[in-house]
């Protein structure tokens, strides 16, 4: 962790002695209470919703932080907002980009972090005897799929977090301190290009939406979102271990009435392993977007889950 993130480090240990919690939201519902939220200056606030503040009603052990580490945006009315935000997930908590996420190299924490989360967690349940080794968790962001496995698979020896966007590179090994995970191991790459040898456990959350910017953390590519999710498939099958499993949680416009992902996904599946599991787990996200191109011949947009067993792959 270099120097520059070490004001963070020391926030992060503050919030966790003052007992922090905060979940956090979809973009849109953080915009709506801001719109009507008070002025307290309270954690939850400060670091949590991102509220504009007073530095002067701040708790004072955290003022020095904030000015100390360049933190804080300076607003014309004299007040200012925190440049990150602090989320919770378990007993975990996790430093993360400031609200509003309009940088290109933005680490995005949300609704999505949670259900890839929840998803990770049913994998004990479908392969009890599963004890892998290793794990990339490819696109980490924050790094919180990678420390829930730690957590679920005391089996573990590496815990690689992967991805192309050096700031969150930099927010995952804060993370990793923050929450004593020792095995993780923070690495530059884009998909699995830059991760070496078989690997036990590939676990996704890839940005799954056509972005007009095309932000790091909400860009998925292609016609309809799904062209990252799809490379990041067929890299993983080439490097999955044969007793190894994937799991690639991801978003999917359904357009008269065909899943997208799940068709590229079936092409890349075929004649390759016939031990996979797909789900819908979310029906209908982000319905804001169907009035643009090119949800707007969308029916909706779905959230999945896609569980593959690499026992019976044909290499």
């Amino acid at each position: 962790m270099t120097a520059a993130l070490q004001p963070l480090l020391e926030i992060g240990r503050r919030l966790q002695r003052d007992r922090y919690r905060f979940i956090a939201p979809t973009p849109l519902t953080y915009q709506r209470v801001l719109g009507r939220r008070g002025e307290t200056g309270s954690l939850r606030d400060i670091f949590g919703w991102n509220c504009p503040f007073d530095i002067r009603a701040a708790p004072a052990d955290y003022r020095a932080l904030l000015h100390g580490g360049g933190l804080l945006a300076p607003l014309q009315d004299g007040r200012a907002r925190c440049r990150v935000r602090f989320s919770t997930l378990d007993d975990l908590l996790l430093a993360h980009s400031g609200f509003p996420t309009t940088e290109p190299d933005a680490v995005f924490f949300g609704p999505d972090t949670y259900r890839f989360v929840r998803e990770l967690k049913r994998i004990p349940a479908l392969d009890p005897a599963f004890a892998p080794r290793s794990v990339v968790d490819v696109g980490a962001g924050t790094g919180a799929g990678g420390f829930v496995a730690t957590k679920l698979f005391p089996s573990l020896k590496t815990a690689v977090l992967g991805d192309i966007n050096p700031q969150a590179l930099a927010f995952s090994a804060l993370n990793a301190q923050l929450n004593d995970i020792a095995i993780t191991k923070p690495c530059e790459s884009d998909a699995l290009a830059g991760v070496t040898g078989e690997i036990d456990l590939i676990i996704c959350n890839p940005p799954y939406l056509v972005d007009a910017s095309q932000r790091a953390y909400r860009h998925g590519g292609g016609q309809w979102g799904c062209e990252l999710a799809s490379r990041i498939l067929e890299q993983g099958l080439a490097r999955l271990a044969p007793e190894g499993r994937l799991m690639i949680y991801t978003g999917s416009p359904i357009v008269e009435g065909e899943d997208m992902f799940l068709r590229a996904a079936r092409s890349i599946l075929l004649d390759r392993t016939k031990q996979y599991q797909y789900e819908e787990i979310d029906s209908d996200v982000f319905g804001e977007e169907l009035v643009a191109t090119p949800y707007d011949v969308a029916d909706r947009i779905a959230t999945v889950a896609l569980h593959v067993k690499g026992c019976d792959l044909k290499r």
